[in-house]
């Protein structure tokens, strides 16, 4: 018995493949080199944590993809995909970490064995795992290829999801729902906040869907610490007086679904109160907004036209696409809810709707992960109150 267990159906990762293909042929690319794990993933199923070391999925002009990594990981290919052994190739272990040699002189060869010394090749250049060093062996090893950039280009093929897709977040989004739940019951006056963080760990691992470690760990700074968007947590205990915003996502098979919350133990100042009255009506505008055919900035305009009715200003965007994903990040990295963003949405997009406000003294965040829906407005993937929870 085959011991493959990959996310999909041989049929949608081929699917995956051609779309990218035309995407690359659109492009001028013969061969693409992807580096994110997001994309290796999502091209391939591949799935381990060994992102850390150079590895890549490369898209050749014809056939399977090529599977390019440290030796320790091939077992994951024939674990996690429907790639033949044939098609993985990896680098002597010694070439891990030793600034003497590097991997991309092995995957140069791999190139230049397969006829592809002088293509046209596609590299993700603006990404966390592709670094300047790949970029200098490679034209070195590869002096008559064309090496030209391709961010974001298996990024945008993503963007839409399939029924399957779309199956893993709704199971995400039983996950969220559990995380919060715990918050609300546990979280209070003289926890450490290390010891309200395993809580959150253990609602994401342990419920009925089961769970995987999400991208980002949870966010969650209290009083004037959550000014800040993105600080994590040590061990002080939670402060009557103090509000706590939870940023957490849960995640199945890979794919995420952020939700956010904020909960305020004592009496809430009428600043945040009032703020959270503008990101609700805001919230509501901007899920009316995201419909096909509309674009992202539209969603943005409509959400930040009425924090304007409330004298509030918010200089940052207000939502970015999600999906499958790996550390540090679960955004796709494509288009923004930001005003101006022309990027059309479609039906089954999906997207974390972030209408968060920071001031000097706290913050406050409650968000939705939506899905673009044909005749509606979008869909919000998780079912927990909006409101922000109190405990005097």
């Amino acid at each position: 018995m085959s011991e493959t267990v990959p996310a999909f159906e041989r049929a949608e990762y081929t699917a995956r493949q051609a779309k990218t293909r035309a995407a690359m042929e659109k492009a001028g690319v013969e061969v693409l080199v992807a580096t994110d794990p997001s994309n290796m993933n999502w091209l391939t199923g591949y799935d381990g944590w060994s992102f850390y070391v150079h590895q890549a999925v490369i898209l050749v002009p014809e056939g399977e993809p090529l599977w390019f990594g440290r030796p320790i990981d091939k077992a994951g290919v024939r674990l996690t995909t429907f790639l033949d052994a044939a098609s993985a190739f990896s680098y002597p272990d010694h070439y891990v970490q030793n600034p003497k040699v590097h991997p991309y002189q092995i995957l140069a060869a791999v190139l230049r064995d397969k006829g592809l010394g002088k293509a046209r090749i596609g590299v993700e250049m603006d990404n966390y795992y592709f670094s300047a060093k790949c970029l200098e062996v490679l034209r070195a090893e590869l002096p008559d290829a064309k090496i030209v950039d391709v961010t974001a280009l298996v990024n945008w093929q993503r963007a839409v999801k399939s029924a399957r897709e779309l199956d893993y977040m709704r199971r995400a989004a039983r996950v969220v729902e559990s995380i919060h739940a715990r918050i609300r019951e546990v979280a209070d006056v003289g926890l450490r906040k290390c010891d309200l963080v395993a809580q959150i760990y253990d609602a994401a691992l342990t419920g009925p869907e089961g769970g995987d470690y999400a991208a980002i760990v949870p966010l969650t700074p209290s009083g004037a610490d959550a000014s800040a968007a993105h600080l994590t947590w040590d061990d002080r205990k939670m402060k009557r007086g103090e509000g706590t915003f939870f940023e957490v996502a849960g995640c199945y098979r890979r794919y995420h679904v952020p939700l956010s919350r904020t909960m305020f133990l004592g009496e809430p100042p009428e600043a945040m109160l009032r703020a959270q009255d503008a990101v609700f009506e805001g919230l509501q505008a901007g899920l009316e907004m995201a419909r096909p055919g509309n674009t992202c900035g539209q969603v943005a305009e409509a959400f930040f036209a009425v924090l304007r009715k409330y004298g509030i200003e918010k200089d940052n965007r207000t939502g970015y696409p999600v999906g499958v994903s790996y550390p540090p990040d679960w955004g796709e990295r494509t288009m923004s809810l930001r005003p101006g963003d022309p990027s059309i949405l479609e039906e089954n997009m999906t997207f974390h709707f972030m209408p968060a406000i920071w001031t000097d003294e706290w913050g406050y965040e409650s968000s939705e992960t939506i899905r673009i829906r044909s005749g509606a407005a979008a869909e919000c993937l998780s079912d927990v109150a909006r409101e922000l929870t109190v405990k005097r």
